[in-house]
């Protein structure tokens, strides 16, 4: 059982401790871990602009240039507070939080966009931005926590997922993890974000129409990621682990040099319509995962864990299937793939790889974690 114990922070902004046992909560509900910064009032959202030749929205959110670029251990914005740091985060421990982003993308304000934009139309950026802290060390990411943080942290998403899709012009709630320099990463403290948007995204808008023009010719009786996921796992080339609730594969079509879809075998919209049995083995699972992607190269292998959820517009939410892809711009130990002329300007992929050989790559892959366990084995 995961433990819930809100509370604000000094400019207003919420944080939420989630906590897997009750003697960890309690501490979180002491007036010792208020904020004491005594931080200025927030400012008012960005704004998204139409684009009207593309009909997508553009964030403009130019108070991110001042953001916290990759601080040192003892200014680090997401380790507990100390009397020299006094973070984001005012416990002197926790297990997993959340808060609202002190530079958020989109929000605080909630509210409609335009129904009929055209060009030149401007609105407010409304929806909200939260940051994931997985665990209290300083390095690390979602592949390095012990099971039972893992665990945890899913049930932060499922949590949030459920929370921020209530909110007032909520479209889309996108939980998401960035990890390595060559993403971009910031912070080198293990999290992940939340963005609650107040549209559908290109990407994901493309996705859902998808899957409720073949949900729709099929009379509401297959989903379409529940076709590709058995195909997958009929065929087996592309595929990399099978469990009881959830499998993962290389998609026939990768945009990416290495890209992993991780699937619930039941058509769920989101992350909290997981049964508790469900969580417990995407914990297991998503970890062998991350330590086989990391098992293939000498080095940490940079990558975009993107949960892809079923929007909450009633219309496309009923073809809507839960599933992560990971995708990484590594293709070989020393190289990376750039976003050059055919992709960046055209949205045309071209992969430097096969999705069979990548499969292949990380079935016979051994995650650190096994290397160790088989090593003590041995030695026994």
């Amino acid at each position: 059982m995961t433990f819930v114990t809100p509370t604000r922070l000094s400019d207003g902004r919420e944080l939420i401790y989630f906590d897997a046992g009750e003697d960890s909560a309690a501490r979180h509900r002491d007036a010792a871990t208020r904020d004491v910064r005594r931080l200025p009032a927030r400012g008012p959202a960005g704004t998204v602009r139409y684009d009207a030749l593309s009909g997508e929205w553009i964030a403009v959110a130019a108070h991110r240039q001042s953001r916290t670029h990759l601080p040192p251990a003892d200014q680090c914005p997401l380790c507990p507070a100390t009397p020299g740091n006094l973070s984001e985060i005012p416990a002197a421990d926790y297990e997993v939080v959340v808060f609202e982003n002190r530079f958020p993308s989109f929000g605080p304000d909630l509210g409609e966009l335009p129904a009929t934009p055209g060009w030149g139309t401007t609105s407010a950026a409304y929806g909200r931005c939260e940051v994931v802290a997985f665990d209290p060390a300083h390095e690390g990411s979602f592949g390095s926590l012990a099971p039972e943080r893992a665990r945890t942290v899913i049930d932060a998403w499922a949590q949030r997922t459920e929370a921020l899709s209530a909110m007032p012009g909520i479209k889309q709630v996108f939980c998401f993890e960035n990890r390595g320099a060559e993403i971009g990463v910031t912070l080198l403290h293990p999290h992940g974000q939340i963005y609650a948007y107040p549209f559908i995204p290109p990407r994901a808008a493309a996705l859902a129409t998808r899957a409720a023009e073949f949900f729709d010719a099929s009379g509401g009786k297959q989903t379409l990621m529940g076709h590709a996921l058995a195909a997958e796992r009929s065929t087996g080339d592309r595929m990399v682990l099978e469990g009881k609730h959830f499998s993962a594969f290389v998609p026939f079509a990768a945009r990416w040099p290495l890209e992993v879809h991780l699937v619930p075998h039941r058509q769920v919209a989101d992350l909290a319509a997981l049964t508790g049995e469900e969580r417990d083995e995407l914990t297991t699972v998503y970890l062998d995962l991350l330590g086989r992607i990391d098992a293939l190269y000498p080095t940490p292998t940079p990558y975009i864990a993107a949960w892809q959820q079923a929007p909450v517009d009633p219309v496309l939410r009923p073809a809507g299937y839960l599933h992560l892809q990971l995708t990484s711009p590594r293709r070989a130990a020393d190289k990376l793939k750039f976003l050059a002329g055919s992709e960046a300007a055209m949205g045309a992929f071209i992969n430097d790889t096969t999705p069979e050989a990548v499969a292949e790559s990380l079935r016979t892959a051994v995650p650190a974690v096994h290397a160790d366990t088989r090593a003590r084995k041995d030695q026994a």
